[in-house]
């Protein structure tokens, strides 16, 4: 047996200024080189050639590998520690403690997504989210779906997502996978186009050799049904309703929206467009059911961002702009000075005014109470020190006992 260690490995890092996932070719720790190197004579005698020196191995590499808490988003983290009780989370004792911008930047998406009040408390809608094994973003599409009345339809496309990709593309038949996966296409939303795929599935009866006439993984369909049964018996713990919109996909596309109007971009080229709060390049991925579909809408939201040879968005749905400054009025508002300025947009201008009032109100509410909590408990210290005092009246002569007889 004969093993060539590189010493380089790709590691999923991400990014919280602009919430990407990148995958960075990295130098190995020595704990991969021996893990590598142990390959070799584990089941017989072998080779292990490593592209590196001794000095390197002893002096540049770390120890272990970075610890996935320290170069991931902690959304769920955070969400899950708050539903603890854990209030102040930047000085929570972490094993590994990730970086105090990955907190903040999860707090913040947190707060976005309702999950967190102004002043950082759990909110109804946050204690909901936390029931369910889900990234924030998905869990907030199902309750979204519930006020919606299309728990069915968003609980088959929250399975699909939380599964690796559906389809797959041998190199000797990728154009036959291709035709096979346009067949599929829903021209408005790759987050459809995967809701087409599940309902063609259960209408052909689950079989495995109609996924592989198609060239879609039965082993990743089965997981999605698994999963889909398992949140089902979660939504009727929490008597949350089962209810399907029919045909009404726009409804659905704006739940997917209220999910994902935090990653939300618009056009600006053919096929590039940049995101709406960073102002960053994005571009569509070519197995994308948008990409090259013969017109290309002005406004999309991804479900994330992944930096390859390309910053890709990686499932991606078309929305109306009206459902970013209706869903999103921390960060979208309509225009004043637009010519076409009618009833429905005054009221989305409206909703953005008192939703910045309401957080200046609730912080000063919350300083106050803050403040009020502080004072109380230190008369409560100033009580208890008086009560001592009084019950044991030599305490002062047994702390500070005054010098006599040494005065110079």
């Amino acid at each position: 047996m004969y093993v060539v260690d590189t010493g380089f490995c790709k590691l999923k890092v991400y990014n919280p200024r602009i919430g990407m996932d990148a995958l960075q070719i990295t130098p190995i720790s020595q704990a991969n080189g021996n893990q590598r190197s142990g390959r070799a004579g584990r089941t017989g005698p072998g080779v292990a050639y490593r592209l590196y020196t001794e000095e390197a191995y002893r002096n540049e590499m770390f120890f272990n590998t970075i610890p996935e808490i320290q170069r991931t988003n902690l959304a769920s983290v955070v969400l899950q520690l708050k539903s603890l009780g854990v209030k102040n989370l930047l000085q929570f004792d972490f094993m590994d403690p990730p970086p105090q911008e990955n907190i903040l930047n999860s707090m913040y998406q947190l707060w976005v997504l309702g999950a967190f009040d102004n002043t950082g408390e759990l909110t109804p809608a946050g204690s909901k989210m936390n029931e369910f094994p889900l990234d924030p973003s998905l869990a907030k599409m199902l309750i979204t779906a519930e006020e919606q009345g299309c728990t069915a339809e968003v609980l088959t496309i929250v399975s699909m997502l939380s599964v690796p990709s559906v389809f797959y593309r041998p190199k000797e038949r990728m154009e036959e996978s291709d035709a096979a996966r346009e067949k599929f296409f829903v021209p408005e939303s790759d987050h459809l186009t995967l809701l087409h795929v599940y309902t063609q599935w259960k209408s052909n009866h689950y079989r495995d050799d109609w996924c592989t006439r198609h060239f879609i993984h039965a082993k990743a369909m089965r997981k999605a049904r698994e999963v889909r049964s398992q949140l089902m018996d979660i939504m009727k713990t929490i008597k949350m309703p089962y209810v399907s919109c029919g045909t009404d996909w726009d409804v659905v596309r704006k739940c997917i929206c209220s999910a994902y109007f935090h990653q939300a971009a618009r056009l600006k080229g053919i096929g590039e467009y940049i995101n709406c709060r960073s102002g960053m390049k994005c571009h569509l991925h070519p197995t994308s059911a948008l990409f090259g579909a013969g017109f290309t809408p002005d406004y999309v939201v991804y479900h994330e961002l992944i930096l390859t040879s390309k910053e890709y968005m990686q499932c991606v749905t078309a929305v109306d702009p009206f459902w970013l400054a209706e869903l999103g009025p921390m960060f979208f508002s309509i225009r004043d000075r637009d010519k076409n300025y009618g009833h429905k947009e005054k009221r989305l201008a409206n909703i953005a005014t008192e939703s910045k009032l309401n957080m200046e109100m609730e912080m000063k509410l919350a300083r106050e109470k803050e403040q009020e909590e502080e004072s109380r408990i230190a008369q409560a210290r100033l009580n208890t020190t008086r009560a001592a005092r009084i019950a044991t009246p030599g305490l002062r002569d047994i702390r500070t006992p005054r010098r006599r007889g040494f005065g110079l």
